[in-house]
């Protein structure tokens, strides 16, 4: 299957790049070096994955990713020139899954790009009937659909932000950690433990069942240890 893969960035030599690595993958790449003429095929194209520069000519990444979410769960991976954690947590909250901080090495990219199209693609296979739908205290999650009910009222989770409320369903009464949900998600190659990328999501996720982390209802910290739902 030939993946769908978005790729926006004003610096040429590296949207070629790119461009070159994810095609030796068998992706088909839409490639644009502004954010308006990128606006336009995510608005006419049926995509799987996007990487997006932060900063465009005439826009920013952020506000592209804005745009996806409005309307499409599909991974977005962020690419910025800084190591600047505002950044990176900037990406998340507004729905990024994962960014990676330039210059890079393309095959890491790469790695990135299957690592997230395999748990995105992973919500449309079919799991065993029981698995499919998981219940909780007024939360409903579909496998299948990947959608996700609070009270009867949809939540419009990101990809990652799915994944780990899935994960903490299926492990209620257990605690998890931030470790083992970071392997889960994105595989061991990537954690350092001073990553805050769990617990910007876990943050968002929070905001969005309107949970709170002094009395929570749901998703219960555990300092030193990880995350919970009670049984």
């Amino acid at each position: 299957m030939s993946y769908k893969v978005l790729v926006v960035d004003d610096e040429r030599e590296i949207a070629d790049l790119v461009e070159l690595y994810l095609q030796n993958e068998n992706y088909t790449v839409y490639k644009y070096y502004s954010a308006q003429e990128a606006l336009a095929c995510i608005n006419e194209t049926e995509l799987d994955l996007a990487v997006l520069d932060v900063m465009l000519p005439d826009g920013n990444g952020f506000s592209m990713c804005q745009k996806i979410r409005e309307n499409h769960n599909y991974p977005v991976i962020m690419l910025t020139a800084k190591e600047e954690e505002t950044d990176k947590i900037t990406g998340l909250t507004l729905g990024a899954d994962d960014y990676i901080t330039k210059p890079f090495r393309p095959l890491e990219l790469v790695a990135r790009v299957k690592a997230q199209l395999r748990r995105y693609k992973k919500y449309n296979s079919a799991p065993a009937q029981d698995e499919a739908v998981i219940v909780h205290s007024g939360l409903v999650i579909d496998v299948n659909t990947h959608e996700c009910l609070l009270n009867e009222k949809p939540l419009s989770l990101t990809p990652t932000e799915f994944s780990i409320l899935k994960i903490l369903c299926e492990q209620k009464g257990n605690v998890v950690s931030s470790e083992q949900l970071f392997h889960e998600i994105w595989g061991d190659e990537y954690f350092n433990k001073s990553n805050n990328t769990i617990t910007v999501h876990i943050r968002h996720l929070r905001e969005k069942m309107n949970d709170s982390v002094e009395s929570p209802k749901y998703i219960k910290t555990i300092w030193g240890v990880g995350y919970k739902i009670e049984k």
